[in-house]
């Protein structure tokens, strides 16, 4: 009983002793907002809203206006047509097909941003503050290096180009590489019949990267084409005396007095010597060379002269007969027709486009007939052209040259080459 009473003033005690410590501790504050109870630092990240901006990318469609764009990127009527009228640095009724646009916009709001790619590197910002825009433009940076580049031919310089460059470049690179190779050798290497299984080739090339990942080809700085074991040189040399951008070992500049080919997109279809024609039926002598291309392909001289003939031809349909210095007479058959001015009489130039490829006269599609006459008779345009050099560097400028041709040999056999000192700007 005794155990009893103790255990009940003890319960009694603490009761109060609870009671007065409840009575004399002040009350808690009502809940205050977050920004009272954060210090500055923590503050800035709750009350600073983050908004997450939507992105719509869409395209230029061929003979779309950039108001039926707009449209479908959200923007209404009324800031369509503000947006156009902001704009100064093109012509709105002038943009090309294809053309990536981005909008850029708020949750549940029209796009505040349009962004028109006009070029790989270049961006046109529209930006908009209620219905006014505002335009800017911007410059991509770009890094560049320098990439080496060899191949062996197996069956086209496009093949070899793909094979060997997969790695390193992308397809429109590896494209650009190709064609811009085929123009340093344009004056020696007809690059659609001259080559053969075995052959190959190393170039050296500027690089260029976006920082959004685009890369684009630069100057070819240096390069090799090994043809049945010989070996021709080019090297990139400013000369201020000599025409042409690239010279052999020798020095003599790549830039001759004929291109080794009249067509710049060119694909063969057969060579100069016997074939079984296609529409006669019979065997005979094929006096020239075939290059099928498409209808409408321009056809260019391939060196200066002036226009002797310029109409139809018999089986030639429409034909070109250009005179050239030391005798050399060029043909030109099946075309569509000839460019404006040419007609005899008219003078040409080297490269200039003289006609255009068609079917005309006994061809059973398109493609170019092309024949070179020496003296009136009929020769082999790789014979006739085989041992014929632009002009040399002068004796002036032949240290400088020697020096440079040994630099840049050198870093087109090395692993990993490096920009070549003195040639950006060249």
């Amino acid at each position: 009983m005794k155990a009893v009473i103790i255990r009940v003033a003890t319960y009694a005690v603490a009761a109060i002793l609870l009671a007065g410590a409840l009575y004399s501790t002040p009350p808690l504050p009502d809940r205050r907002p977050a920004e009272e109870l954060l210090g500055p630092r923590q503050q800035s990240i709750v009350t600073i809203p983050v908004t997450m901006l939507r992105e719509r990318l869409d395209t230029l469609a061929s003979g779309e206006s950039l108001r039926s764009v707009f449209a479908r990127g959200g923007v209404s009527e009324v800031l369509a047509n503000e947006a156009i009228k902001a704009l100064t640095l093109i012509d709105p009724g002038r943009v090309r097909a294809g053309m990536p646009i981005v909008f850029r916009s708020a949750p549940d709001s029209a796009p505040n941003e349009i962004v028109l790619q006009l070029g790989i590197d270049r961006l046109l910002h529209l930006r908009r503050d209620g219905a006014d825009w505002t335009e800017s433009e911007e410059h991509l940076p770009w890094t560049t290096d320098t990439v080496v580049v060899s191949g062996t031919i197996s069956s086209t310089l496009y093949e070899a180009m793909d094979s060997s460059a997969k790695a390193i470049l992308a397809a429109a690179a590896r494209q650009q590489l190709t064609w811009s190779l085929a123009d340093v050798f344009d004056y020696k290497i007809d690059m659609s019949r001259d080559l053969q299984p075995g052959d190959a080739f190393r170039v050296m090339a500027e690089r260029s990267s976006s920082t959004r990942g685009a890369v684009r080809m630069g100057k070819i700085l240096a390069a090799t084409f090994t043809l049945s074991g010989a070996e021709l040189q080019a090297i990139r040399y400013a000369s201020n005396t000599v025409r042409g951008d690239f010279f052999d070992a020798s020095g003599r500049s790549l830039r001759a007095a004929f291109l080794r080919a009249p067509l710049e997109f060119r694909r063969i279809s057969s060579t100069f010597g016997g074939r079984y024609h296609p529409i006669l039926g019979v065997w005979k002598q094929h006096k020239g060379t075939d290059y099928a291309a498409s209808a409408g392909t321009p056809v260019r001289a391939i060196g200066d002269g002036a226009v002797v003939r310029a109409g139809w031809g018999s089986g030639y349909g429409n034909v070109l007969e250009i005179r050239h210095r030391n005798g050399f007479v060029t043909r030109y058959g099946h075309l569509r027709g000839f460019a404006s001015g040419v007609h005899v009489g008219s003078r040409v130039t080297i490269g200039q486009t003289v006609a255009y490829v068609g079917s005309t006269g006994l061809a059973t599609g398109p493609h170019l007939h092309f024949e070179m006459l020496v003296d009136g008779v009929q020769r082999d345009p790789r014979t006739a052209f085989r041992d014929r050099s632009g002009d040399p560097v002068p004796a002036s400028d032949r240290p400088e040259f020697e020096r440079l041709r040994s630099q840049m040999m050198a870093a087109l056999e090395a692993e990993t080459p490096t920009p070549v000192k003195g040639l950006a700007s060249r």
